[in-house]
């Protein structure tokens, strides 16, 4: 199973998903022109993950903002390792915030509440 790196820029999180160590990083900004295409290819790397073996995957997230469209796949990503969760499956989130964003960690939150594997929501040292 490969590893899918995507770079970030502007409107778009950077998203390193690495296979051998069982771990997907999200960072930045997340409000692309279209959302579908960018995060595609990774809810395909997700999926094919979970259908590759049994690992564990651990989530991090270091997002600051996320416009709606976004939101909805972060939805659907939750949904594919609750649905894993519940198959028994070591699944969690761990999800950064810079303090001062307090929008973004009520988000995390919300989310937290529809979710039954571990999700810790941090905030960063200023």
């Amino acid at each position: 199973m490969n590893s899918l790196h995507i770079e970030g820029s502007v409107s778009s999180p950077s998203i390193h998903a690495d296979a051998e160590r069982g771990t997907l990083e999200m960072a930045g900004d997340s409000y692309p022109e279209n959302s579908f295409e960018l995060f595609g290819p990774l809810i395909d790397w997700i999926e094919a993950y979970f259908r590759a073996d049994d690992k564990p995957l651990q989530l991090r997230l270091k997002l600051r903002y996320l416009n709606t469209s976004s939101v909805k796949i972060m939805m659907d990503i939750f949904d594919l390792l609750e649905d894993q969760h519940r198959s028994g499956r070591e699944v969690g989130v761990l999800w950064l915030y810079d303090a001062r964003n307090e929008r973004v960690a009520e988000l995390a939150e919300e989310f937290k509440e529809d979710c039954s594997f571990p999700f810790q929501i941090q905030a960063l040292a200023e």
